[in-house]
């Protein structure tokens, strides 16, 4: 499990600096950098929640989308040997590269 927070639909990583003895992160999926910090959980918490009402609040007055659009279509790289594997496994079902990630993925990604 990596360290997340999240609020109204929103992610935002989570990391500690022990050096500046605080919480960090930064609101993940959209198009701008919002980040938050907290020196205590709570703290983190609360500023995660004000960090994203007040990008919703600007997105709302500017007319912009709040979380960064997908196109559907991205890249992925994987080992020269899964790749093969892949193609031969795709083949033998008789679908396309594409429909085997596809389908993949949909098995993995389920919202319940």
């Amino acid at each position: 499990m990596k360290d997340t927070i999240e609020h109204e639909g929103f992610l935002g990583s989570v990391h500690f600096s022990s050096e500046d003895k605080c919480f960090f992160g930064k609101v993940e999926g959209i198009d701008d950098l919002i980040s938050f910090e907290g020196d205590t959980v709570k703290n983190l918490t609360k500023n995660f929640h004000i960090a994203v009402d007040d990008y919703k609040a600007l997105c709302r007055k500017l007319g912009k989308e709040v979380f960064k659009s997908c196109k559907g279509s991205f890249n992925v790289r994987v080992s020269k040997d899964i790749h093969a594997v892949a193609v031969r496994k795709a083949v033998k079902e008789g679908i396309t590269l594409n429909q085997l990630v596809k389908r993949a993925l949909e098995s993995e990604c389920q919202t319940n």
